[in-house]
């Protein structure tokens, strides 16, 4: 495949600046579709100029009215150094590595491409352990590609059921219907184990506006734990409690945060955290979706009102809930005492209080997740 870009270049680098070629172009292509893409050339040869046409096709334009964009962005950023004319190269030629190594000009200078790609890699480390509230546009607009390597939590409970195994306890009425069948004579131990079923995953995010560098990043990673299929529900704490997550289960994360953010609508206001915990328990929790469950609450703990309430509703939920987990994004950082009200009044019914405040953060929250 051939590219009007420097030798050396890495693969991601030359495709995430098509992307970025096409975005300028007029096609919508989101970060989302971006990874996507990333995803399907990998399966291919990269040296087939037409599967990558067809993977790009398939995946970056999200209407019929794109194509001849996309025909055009193609042609341009992919046509062979022999068909350029004079001063072409430089008019494609727009931050081909910008999403990799976050500087927006053209390709690196290094020609070994191992340097580049080691580049690449310390760049997106750095990145992971950044606090997402200190990020420029173009830094999040990466961090939002990087979801999908979090890992996704599946926390499991044994139920009363069991199956035969060649493992476990005895089973004595498989064992004693056995010998029944040889006349009484001794037959071989039957045994049997429970069954193991997956655990429902709550997610409590606070959106109000001590919480608004955080809330973005904080639903998108509950739409990537929703995306494996395992049983997640997600509501948004405010002035008021909302369930998003009939918004979060669409397959694309930037069309299922605008559609949550249209959902919430008090987004970046005040906070009651004891009224909207109160109501969640009143129409949800305790009607089935916090009995068993794996409750994550993500908040700063900043609570306008008396926290007499959101005591009582915290300790109703510890009752209800297999574990509660909440998420602070300021407890990572150094000096943070938990001396906010609400965290202090939360603080006796938690199972565990862990930092949310960058993507390496974020995949500690799914290991305490998924280990309870």
């Amino acid at each position: 495949m051939t590219r009007p870009v420097a030798e050396g270049t890495p693969p991601d680098a030359i495709l995430l600046g098509f992307a970025r070629v096409l975005r300028k172009a007029g096609v919508a292509v989101t970060p989302d579709r971006e990874a996507t893409y990333l995803r399907a050339v990998a399966t291919l040869d990269l040296g087939d100029r037409a599967a990558t046409y067809w993977a790009g096709r398939a995946t970056l334009c999200s209407s019929p009215d794109d194509f001849p964009r996309y025909d055009r962005a193609f042609e341009a950023w992919f046509k062979p150094p022999e068909e350029q004319r004079p001063g072409e190269v430089t008019n494609v030629r727009a931050e081909p590595s910008r999403n990799l190594l976050g500087t927006g000009q053209g390709a690196p200078d290094e020609t070994e491409e191992g340097e580049v790609i080691r580049a690449g890699a310390s760049e997106q480390e750095v990145l992971r352990h950044r606090d997402v509230a200190e990020l420029s546009r173009a830094e999040k607009s990466l961090l939002a590609t990087m979801f999908a390597s979090l890992p996704r939590p599946e926390p499991t409970r044994r139920t009363n059921r069991t199956v035969p195994a060649r493992r476990g306890s005895i089973d004595a009425r498989r064992t004693m219907r056995a010998q029944l069948a040889h006349l009484g004579e001794p037959a071989q131990l039957r045994r049997r184990h429970r069954t193991v079923k997956r655990r429902r995953i709550v997610v409590l995010i606070d959106v109000s506006g001590s919480m608004r560098d955080y809330a973005d990043a904080l639903l998108r990673l509950a739409h990537h734990w929703a995306g494996s299929g395992h049983p997640v529900e997600v509501f948004t704490l405010g002035t008021r409690l909302t369930r998003v997550t009939r918004a979060l289960h669409q397959r694309d994360a930037e069309l299922a945060l605008v559609d949550a953010g249209d959902t919430v609508p008090d987004w970046s206001g005040g906070t009651r955290l004891g009224e909207s915990l109160k109501a969640f328990l009143d129409r949800w929790g305790r009607r089935g979706t916090a009995r068993g469950a794996v409750v994550v609450v993500c908040s700063d703990g900043w609570e306008r009102h008396d926290t007499t309430l959101l005591a009582e509703q915290m300790q109703q939920l510890a009752a209800l809930a297999h574990k509660v987990v909440w998420v602070n994004p300021h407890a990572g950082k150094a000096g943070y005492l938990p001396i906010q009200a609400g965290i202090v009044a939360a603080l006796p019914h938690l199972d565990a209080l862990v930092a949310g405040h960058s993507l390496h953060t974020f995949a500690k929250v799914a290991g305490v997740v998924d280990r309870a």
